[in-house]
């Protein structure tokens, strides 16, 4: 059983470097919010997740339930119609993508 100071030392270190590692983006917020990788950054990176994301559950699709890719398919258009449609709201792309592929899947 290790001793109280070795717990409470051990402890000590934890806290300060996670005190330090959340406090750090905040201390460089002001820099960063001028810096041009990082606007790019906020734009790029949802499109490169969804398109992640949109990749990685068609391939499962088709690997594992091919009668249902032209449901994934007919789903991630309705998405993206929604999304353009909805004045770029992804929460609620995303939902209707995903009711529209249930509804369609269970239904035929």
């Amino acid at each position: 059983m290790p001793s109280t100071t070795y717990v409470v030392a051990v402890l000590a270190i934890v806290f300060t470097i996670t005190l330090a590692l959340r406090a750090v983006p905040f201390a460089v917020l002001r820099t960063l919010r001028t810096s041009v990788i990082v606007q790019e950054l906020a734009t790029w990176m949802p499109v490169g997740i969804l398109a992640i994301l949109a990749a990685s559950a068609l391939h499962s699709t088709v690997t594992e339930a091919p009668d249902a890719t032209p449901f994934a398919f007919l789903a991630v258009a309705v998405t993206a119609a929604a999304h353009l449609a909805s004045g770029r709201r992804t929460i609620l792309s995303v939902g209707i993508g995903t009711a529209t592929y249930v509804l369609l899947v269970n239904t035929f």
